[in-house]
């Protein structure tokens, strides 16, 4: 068995952007009520001719080219989503179509927020096991799709994106896996906390239980994922949480204990994007050269099902 890495990463969001102020005039809101409550400031809003799969098709080209590979390279397409309408084809299948693939097998993951993670976790694995070679691993979700703009609870939250991943098979004397060890699981009894329901399908949470669960019960997992890499937090080059709400993401790093790392805030210019969240911010720390080549980042999603995943991987 061999181990896998993170060969390169791309990111894509629609051009319109909804801030505060253009919110203000749709809900009974303002910028101080967001920026206080969850630290947002835009989010990118796609159209109806912006399909999730192409969003995903774009920031996986953009992946490929950064990785010096073609679409008949990959032979593994996992895609983590939850805003996908159609049960079939899938979203893996017609960013496939899209990228002009040959046979790749292809596969959806829908762990909601921590979809990436989960996804990155399933690829290694194949990887190691020898039944791929070379994966795209893709966040992608369109928010905007399916939140209520008239609830003003939910409707500060949400962007749309992607966030592309290529993973290629690492050489077996690495000194250090560019991927390691998964850590991850569930709370199924407060799994409708968060919720994607009915036709058409709408978000709604439970916000204070999500913020408890996330700010008490999240930070020792997130030590624990540095331990299965064999790492200490303070060893920590950058720290990508879930990119749900600000005031989520500074105390849970503070908690972790990761003095020494950049931590993403993506989610002031994005908000949450669900499984698109942690690639894109990722991607973005490295374009601005935030990150070095080979440096440890801790990857950790958590959120629908009160599902968790993370793992620390070495920046591209």
């Amino acid at each position: 068995m061999t181990g896998s890495r993170v060969a390169a990463l791309g990111h894509h969001q629609p051009a319109k952007v909804l801030t505060n102020e253009d919110l203000a005039a749709m809900v009974d809101t303002s910028d101080e009520w967001i920026t206080s409550r969850v630290g947002i400031k835009t989010r990118h809003i796609g159209g109806p001719d912006e399909p999730v799969d192409e969003l995903a098709a774009h920031a996986a080209a953009k992946a490929l080219a950064g990785a010096g590979l073609q679409p008949a390279d990959i032979d593994l397409v996992l895609v983590a989503t939850s805003t996908a309408i159609d049960r079939s084809p899938s979203m893996s299948a017609r960013v496939a179509a899209r990228l002009g693939m040959e046979s790749p097998a292809v596969m959806d993951i829908n762990v909601v927020c921590s979809g990436f993670t989960h996804a990155l976790a399933t690829a290694d694995h194949a990887l190691r096991a020898g039944a791929a070679t070379r994966a795209l691993v893709i966040g992608a979700d369109k928010m905007g799709d399916i939140v209520d703009w008239t609830d003003r609870s939910s409707c500060v939250l949400m962007g749309d994106g992607a966030g592309a991943a290529v993973v290629v098979a690492d050489s077996e004397d690495a000194e250090v896996p560019g991927i390691g060890p998964v850590l991850w699981g569930s709370v199924p009894a407060m799994g409708d906390a968060v919720r994607i329901e009915g036709t058409p399908p709408r978000f709604a949470q439970e916000g204070q239980s999500v913020y408890r669960w996330a700010t008490t019960q999240l930070p020792p997992i997130a030590r624990k994922v540095c331990e299965r890499a064999g790492l200490t937090p303070e060893d920590l080059a950058a720290v990508v949480l879930h990119q749900a709400n600000l005031r989520i993401i500074e105390p849970v790093a503070r908690k972790i204990g990761a003095v020494n790392a950049v931590v993403a805030r993506d989610v002031v210019d994005s908000g949450n994007t669900s499984a698109a969240s942690i690639p894109m911010a990722l991607s973005k720390m490295v374009e601005r050269g935030e990150v070095p080549s080979g440096a440890p980042v801790l990857l950790f999603g958590f959120g629908g099902n009160l599902s968790y995943a993370g793992q620390v991987i070495r920046c591209p």
